[in-house]
């Protein structure tokens, strides 16, 4: 097999070591947050605006917090878990000063977070979870918001010029897992993820995958940009 051609197994991904200065997948040489762009997603700026978040708003899934940051400030009342601990550690030095709840919590559980919640957001989380754990994850939200809560998500999407397979999700996998879970999906349409190139250009050279750069250096990926609202059980 040519590097070009090389595979990784995803559910090796160590979130923790990649906070600390190791690698994210064993030999994939991805050394640095490729998702930390030190700013909140654009497409997180552009729900807010649209006024997709109201109540009680979890962030699963945060990463380093500026999402959670960007939402605090702009007067919501965050919940931010993630299930790396170094991620949360992070997390709570950028948001000093900010009223948000961090913690470290399994995604596809959320014990104790039962009816909390009236506004979901998950950016690059859903992706990251093998095929069984996706199931039980949209099942963990569901428990964990409130009737009529809306869940607003970005994942990988199986399209050209994306992430390579199983990194990727299909628009029927999408729409099967959340209406399974009682989610109804009310858009689901093509969006771009900002990433931070240098350290996925190793990896993206031995999958063969070229992405396209912004005007900042930035990595283009394409993502769902999915919203769905809560189904009463």
């Amino acid at each position: 097999m040519s590097t070009t051609e090389q595979r990784y197994d995803f559910t090796t991904a160590d979130f923790n070591a990649v906070y600390t200065g190791g690698d994210l997948l064993p030999g994939a040489h991805i050394k640095g947050v490729p998702w930390d762009i030190g700013e909140p997603q654009p497409d997180v700026v552009a729900m807010e605006r649209e006024g997709r978040f109201s109540g009680e708003v979890l962030d699963i899934g945060c990463g380093p917090g500026d999402n959670a940051v960007h939402l605090a400030g702009r007067g919501h009342h965050v919940t931010a878990v993630d299930a790396a601990s170094a991620a949360i550690a992070q997390a709570e030095i950028r948001a000093r000063g900010l009223d948000i709840t961090f913690a470290v919590a399994d995604a596809t559980r959320l014990d104790g977070y039962e009816g909390r919640f009236d506004s979901v957001l998950d950016s690059a989380l859903f992706h990251t979870l093998g095929a069984p754990e996706r199931a039980r994850y949209a099942a963990a939200l569901h428990r964990a918001t409130r009737p009529g809560a809306r869940l607003s998500m970005l994942c990988f999407a199986d399209v050209p010029g994306g992430m390579p397979a199983p990194l990727s999700v299909s628009e029927e996998e999408v729409r099967g897992v959340l209406g399974e879970a009682g989610w109804s999906v009310t858009q689901l349409a093509l969006s771009v993820y900002a990433g931070v190139a240098g350290p996925v250009k190793e990896f993206f050279e031995r999958t063969g995958k070229r992405p396209e750069l912004d005007e900042k250096g930035r990595t283009r990926l394409p993502v769902w940009k999915v919203y769905a609202d809560r189904v009463p059980a």
